[in-house]
Parts: structure tokens; C-alpha cells; sequence
């Protein structure tokens, strides 16, 4: 699969080792299903924590690098793995000729009465919100810090329970609805999120959307 003929979708990912269940933006198996052909390339010493937390501006020309490569590949369309690399968009949209994708926010300001499921609420800058185009004031809720989904990812851990991971991604959008019972649609700004969509829905019955729904719709809407 990574060795995918032009045309294909290009993922800019983070150097992790953590699980990634179908769904997950860098399991083969999310694109496969859905017949997108894809390849992966990682920004060596891109770690969740340097992205996330400390937001270190020593990794944009790496990330810019990695997605000229791809596009000069052949790369259609290009993504992260990351929502946080939002912080990116205009940097890597300018870099490449080919649309960019750098994170589920994205689609907020498309969406009726939205909230957004974080993976990390207080990293998630207003800057970073700005430069995803997401309208000043939408609700917010994080992942509990220090839960299984966030710890394991965070610290790049070889192992994760998936069924404990599903129940911290719920239960912060059930927090979520409940302090704004008038959000219609959940955005799950984690790209580790979306197995975890379907549980998500089921628990709080909104709409739910991240960047797989998103890359979904742009692969599909691309001119033939």
C-alpha cells in the first residue's frame, strides 16, 4: 500500500509507536476500506508531546520538507497526522500544489452548532483554533489528562487498551454536551479518534465528524 501509483492521498505523520486501530489515520486498513490509495511518511523526531505540548517551531520545515517530497511524488491530496498541526495549514497549503488537510478542524466553521472532542484542551490554542478557520466560541472539551488515551499517546507508549481509550474519548463528549446542550454536531479533533466515532454518536446522538469523515468527502469531491 505504500507504494501507491500517483494520485495517492499523502499522510505527514508524527514519529509514534502507540497502537492504531482501523480508523486511525495512519492504520492502511482506514484507507483500504474506502479504496483510497495511500502512502505514509514520517517526520522523524515529530513526537506527540513536541507537537502537542510544546508546540516546538523547529518541526515546520521538516513537516514542510515531508509534504513537498510527497507531492512531488505524486501525492493528490495531502493530511496528518495530527489535529494540532493545524497550526500548519497555511504554511503547508502555500508549500505544495496540491490541497492540504492538516487537521479535522477544518470542518468546524461547515458545521450546524458544533463542539469540538480535544485530545488536549489546553494546548489547544486559540491560535491553532484561528488558523483552522473554527468560529470564536465553540465549545471545547479535552480528554481527561492523564486517562489512558491521552497518556499512552502522549508518551508515545507501545501499548494502549483501546476498550479504556473509547471510554475517555466518550465520556469527554458526553462532558462536552452536557455543558452545551445546544451543540448539534461533535468534531473529534484527534486523529487517534475516529474508532471511536460510532461509540461517540451512540452516546450523546449528534452528528460526529474528524478528519476521516473529512478526508473522506475531499477524496471523493476531487475533479475527475
Amino acid at each position: 500500500m505504500n507504494d501507491a501509483a500517483p494520485g495517492f492521498l499523502g499522510v505527514l505523520m508524527l514519529d509514534t509507536r502507540f497502537p492504531r486501530p482501523p480508523g486511525d489515520v495512519g492504520n492502511v486498513q482506514t484507507y483500504a476500506r474506502a479504496g483510497i490509495p495511500v502512502r505514509f511518511l514520517t517526520v522523524e523526531g515529530a513526537s506527540p508531546r513536541r507537537i502537542v505540548e510544546e508546540a516546538d517551531p523547529r518541526l515546520v520545515q521538516p513537516f514542510v520538507d515531508a509534504a513537498v517530497r510527497l507531492a512531488a511524488e505524486g501525492a493528490s491530496m495531502i493530511t496528518t497526522s495530527c489535529g494540532f498541526l493545524a497550526a500548519y495549514q497555511d504554511v503547508l497549503s502555500r508549500a505544495v500544489p496540491v490541497p492540504v488537510l492538516t487537521s479535522s478542524l477544518l470542518q468546524v466553521r461547515h458545521c450546524a452548532h458544533p463542539g469540538i472532542v480535544t485530545f488536549d484542551a489546553q494546548s489547544l490554542t486559540p491560535q491553532i483554533l484561528q488558523a483552522a478557520g473554527v468560529p470564536a466560541g465553540t465549545p471545547v472539551m479535552g480528554v481527561r489528562p492523564g486517562c489512558e488515551f491521552h497518556r499512552r499517546i502522549l508518551d508515545n507508549d507501545t501499548v494502549l487498551d483501546l476498550a479504556e481509550a473509547q471510554r475517555n474519548v466518550v465520556e469527554a463528549a458526553v462532558r462536552l454536551v452536557q455543558a452545551s446542550p445546544c451543540i448539534e454536531s461533535i468534531v473529534l479533533e484527534c486523529t487517534n479518534m475516529p474508532p471511536y466515532r460510532e461509540a461517540v454518536a451512540a452516546a450523546v446522538g449528534r452528528e460526529v465528524h474528524d478528519i476521516e469523515t473529512l478526508i473522506l468527502k475531499a477524496w471523493r469531491g476531487r475533479p475527475s
